[in-house]
C-alpha cells in the first residue's frame, strides 16, 4: 500500500476492542445481567430460552419474536437492554476488568503525523468512558455506535461511523486499523485503506477479504505513515 501522507487530508482511525483495549469486546454476561435488569424493571418473568435470546447482541427476528412472547415492544426493549449493558460495561471497566493493549504507546508517535480517531462497534458511552478513563488524549475524535436498533444497524461493516469520523476530522481518506473482517470491509466502503492487526486472539483468523496491509503490533504503523 502507499504510505499515508500526513501532509494531506488523511486520517488515522482505529477500532477499539482488540486494538486499543484488550479482548474481543464486552463480556456476554453483561448483556445477560442487563436483560435481568430490564425484566425486573418491568416486573416480567421469562424462560431461560427467552432470556438467552434477549441477551444476544443482535436485533433480529429471533429477538423480536422473544419480545412478542412477553408482550413488549422489541425496539423499546432492545434500547432499554442496551442502556443497561452500556452502564454495566462501564462499571466493569471502572473496576479494572480490562486493560489497554501494551502497544498503545505507539499513538504518541503517530499523533503528530495525522489526525487520530477511534471508531468502534461498542456502545458510544463505553467508548467515551474508555477514552476518558485511560486518558487517551491522542484521539481527536471518538465514536461508538448509538444505543438501540438504529445504532445496531449502523455497526460495521456499515461505514456510517467511519464516514462520520472522516467528516469530523476534515479528512477525505486515510487508514483504519482493525482486527476483524468487518473492519476491513467497513474501511473499504468508507474509502480507507484497511490495516489488519493480528494479535493472539485472532491469530488463526482466515480473512476472506484482503486488507491493504497486515501488522502484528501498533508499533508497526509508523513506517506506513509519511511524516508531515
Amino acid at each position: 500500500m502507499t504510505p499515508l501522507d500526513a501532509s494531506g487530508s488523511e486520517a488515522l482511525l482505529f477500532d477499539m476492542d482488540g486494538v486499543i483495549l484488550d479482548g474481543w469486546g464486552t463480556d456476554e454476561v453483561v448483556h445477560a445481567r442487563a436483560v435481568d435488569d430490564v425484566l425486573a424493571d418491568r416486573d416480567l418473568d421469562a424462560s431461560d430460552d427467552v432470556c438467552s435470546t434477549l441477551a444476544r447482541n443482535a436485533y433480529d427476528d429471533d429477538f423480536r419474536a422473544a419480545c412478542e412472547t412477553l408482550g413488549v415492544d422489541p425496539a423499546a426493549f432492545f434500547s432499554a437492554r442496551e442502556e443497561r449493558s452500556a452502564t454495566r460495561s462501564v462499571e466493569r471497566l471502572a473496576a479494572g476488568t480490562r486493560r489497554l493493549c501494551p502497544d498503545v504507546d505507539a499513538l504518541d508517535e503517530l499523533v503528530d503525523r495525522a489526525p487520530v480517531g477511534l471508531v468502534s462497534n461498542n456502545y458510544d458511552p463505553t467508548v467515551s468512558f474508555v477514552v476518558d478513563h485511560f486518558r487517551l488524549d491522542a484521539f481527536a475524535f471518538a465514536r461508538g455506535r448509538d444505543l438501540g436498533p438504529e445504532g445496531f444497524r449502523r455497526r460495521k461493516p456499515d461505514p456510517h461511523y467511519l464516514n462520520e469520523a472522516l467528516d469530523a476530522l476534515d479528512a477525505a481518506s486515510g487508514l483504519y486499523v482493525g482486527d476483524r473482517a468487518t473492519d476491513v470491509i467497513a474501511a473499504e466502503r468508507a474509502g480507507l485503506d484497511a490495516v489488519f492487526l493480528r494479535r493472539d486472539h485472532n491469530a488463526d483468523v482466515d480473512l476472506a477479504v484482503e486488507p491493504a496491509a497486515e501488522i502484528a503490533s501498533l508499533r508497526d504503523l509508523p513506517p506506513l505513515i509519511n511524516a508531515p
